[in-house]
C-alpha cells in the first residue's frame, strides 16, 4: 500500500510534469499531517518526483526524525539555504504551491525566495485539487483510525445517556461528554461540541448554554472525538420525560430522510442524488426547515471533500467517508438532527456509527 506521499509523487510524475511543474510545496497543517502522519504547527513538505522532504524547526526535529518515515526530515536552521540545496539537487524550476488559504504575504515571500534560486511558483488550484482528491478516498489505515475515533464517540453517547436528566445545563452535558472522551484516550474533541435543548434546538450550530434541560425537551447532541489526527462526527436527538405528537412526528421524518440518504449512498452515485433522497422527504412534510447540506467528508479535518449537497457533482468512490445528517429546525420551538458517518464500499456503504437511532425518551 502506497503512502500518501508516494501517491502524490506518482501523480506528479504522471500528470503534473506534463504541465512543466517539477515539485510541490505543502504548507498547511492539515495537509502536512495527512502526508507525514506527524502533527506540527510549523513546517513544509517539499515533494519531488524522486524524493520528498519534511522541513521543520528545532521544536519538532527530533520527534519528526523518529516518526516520519515517508520523507527525509530536514532541520530548518537556515530556511533559504536548506531549500536552495534541495532545489539545486533536483533541478527544480516550477513549484506547485497550495492556493487555498495562501495569504498574499506568503505568496509574495515564496515568489521572492524561489525566484532567487531560479525557480518559479505555480499559484493555481492544481495542488489543492490533487490533495483534495487523494484525501477524499481513505486508505484502510485511515478508515481504522476513523473507526477508532468513532468508537470513543459511541461510548461517550452511551455514557451520557446514564447521566442526562432534567436540571443539568447544556454546558454541563457538553463538558461531561468531553471529559469522557479524553478519559477514553481521545486527543480532544473533533470540534466545539453542540448540546442544545428545547427552543435552542432550532439553532443548527448552537453553543451549549446555561439553559437547564427540562421535561418535554428534545436534546440534540452533535459530538465527535479526535484520535491520532482523525475525526469522528455523530449527532443524536433524545427526548426528556415526554414528547408531543409533533416532536415525535418531526423525529421520525428526519430518521426516514437519513435512512433514505444512507440507502442511496453507493459507488457511482452523484453526491447531489444522496442529498436529494433526504431533502425530498423533509421538503414534502416540512418545507423550508432543512437549510444545510445532508453531509460532508470527514478525515484529518472535520469538514472535507466530498459533500452531500444539492450542487455537488462528485461521484462517490469506495473509501470515501461522508456524514449523513439531515435535520428539521422549527424556530422558537425545537429541532432534530440525526447523523452517522458512512464509508463507501465496493457495493454500497458501511455505517461506521454504532449508536442506536431509535427515538429515546429518558
Amino acid at each position: 500500500m502506497k503512502t500518501a506521499v508516494e501517491e502524490l509523487q506518482r501523480v506528479l510524475r504522471d500528470q503534473v510534469l506534463e504541465q512543466e511543474a517539477d515539485a510541490a510545496l505543502v504548507t498547511s497543517p492539515q495537509n502536512r499531517l495527512y502526508l507525514t502522519g506527524f502533527p506540527s504547527s510549523a513546517g513544509w513538505v517539499l515533494i519531488t518526483p524522486e524524493k520528498s522532504y519534511f522541513l521543520t524547526d528545532f521544536r519538532y526535529f527530533e520527534a519528526a526524525g523518529r516518526q516520519v518515515k515517508s520523507c527525509e526530515v530536514v532541520l530548518m536552521s537556515r530556511l533559504s539555504e536548506n531549500v536552495r540545496q534541495i532545489v539545486q539537487r533536483h533541478g527544480i524550476r516550477r513549484i506547485l504551491v497550495e492556493n487555498a488559504g495562501l495569504s498574499l504575504a506568503d505568496a509574495k515571500n515564496y515568489r521572492e525566495m524561489f525566484g532567487t534560486m531560479g525557480a518559479q511558483t505555480v499559484e493555481d488550484s492544481t495542488l489543492d485539487r490533487l490533495l483534495r482528491g487523494l484525501r477524499a478516498v481513505k486508505t484502510p489505515r485511515e478508515l481504522q483510525k476513523i473507526r477508532d475515533s468513532q468508537a470513543i464517540t459511541d461510548a461517550a453517547f452511551s455514557h451520557i445517556l446514564t447521566v442526562l436528566r432534567p436540571g443539568l445545563t447544556e454546558r454541563e452535558v457538553a463538558l461531561e461528554i468531553e471529559f469522557f472522551m479524553r478519559r477514553s484516550g481521545a486527543q480532544g474533541v473533533a470540534f466545539d461540541l453542540i448540546v442544545v435543548s428545547g427552543a435552542n434546538g432550532s439553532l443548527c450550530h448552537g453553543v451549549p448554554s446555561e439553559k437547564k434541560i427540562e421535561k418535554g425537551d428534545l436534546v440534540t447532541m452533535d459530538i465527535g472525538a479526535l484520535l491520532d489526527g482523525y475525526h469522528s462526527d455523530m449527532t443524536r436527538t433524545v427526548g426528556i420525560g415526554h414528547l408531543s405528537e409533533e416532536q415525535e412526528r418531526v423525529y421520525h421524518t428526519v430518521l426516514s430522510a437519513q435512512l433514505a440518504a444512507i440507502e442511496k449512498a453507493a459507488p457511482g452515485v452523484v453526491c447531489s442524488e444522496v442529498d436529494r433522497a433526504a431533502r425530498d422527504i423533509i421538503d414534502r412534510e416540512y418545507p423550508g426547515t432543512f437549510g444545510h447540506s445532508t453531509g460532508h467528508g470527514v478525515g484529518v479535518e472535520i469538514h472535507e471533500w466530498p459533500n452531500f449537497a444539492p450542487n455537488c457533482q462528485e461521484v462517490l468512490r469506495p473509501g470515501m467517508v461522508v456524514t449523513a445528517e439531515p435535520g428539521i429546525y422549527l424556530p422558537g420551538k425545537f429541532g432534530v438532527r440525526i447523523e452517522d458517518m458512512i464509508a463507501i464500499t465496493e457495493d454500497g456503504c458501511e455505517n461506521l456509527t454504532a449508536s442506536d437511532k431509535t427515538l429515546l425518551i429518558l
